[in-house]
């Protein structure tokens, strides 16, 4: 059961607080292929992107805050969630994931 992420259907990037990756499912490593798959573990995550990017990663691993938005790549629209994890408390770096969503998708307000 630890390792249900692996193969779960949606990249799973873990990062510390410098922003070295620490960790990269399955999905993650197909995602960043031509980025280096695999061998991005143990980089910087913060040379992996370009400007204003960088920036925003660099608060975010500062202010251990979080980002959350849709992008679209080649016809396929993505919700991105960046948020910090924390192991007993302590602050242990980021968490991206990227899954892939539906064009239009149905948005439901419960009471």
């Amino acid at each position: 059961m630890n390792e249900w992420f692996k193969e779960f259907d949606a990249a799973v990037t873990v990062c510390d607080p410098q922003g070295i990756v620490l960790y990269m499912n399955d999905k993650a490593v197909k995602t960043f292929a031509k980025y280096g798959g695999v061998a991005l573990i143990g980089q910087s995550l913060v040379e992996c992107h370009p400007e204003p990017a960088r920036n925003k990663l660099l608060g975010l691993l500062k202010s251990q805050g979080k980002n959350v938005y849709t992008i679209e790549k080649q016809g396929v629209k993505k919700l991105i969630y960046q948020a910090p994890w924390f192991n007993d408390g302590q602050y242990g770096g980021l968490v991206e994931l990227s899954l892939e969503v539906p064009m239009e998708m149905p948005h439901f307000i419960r009471q």
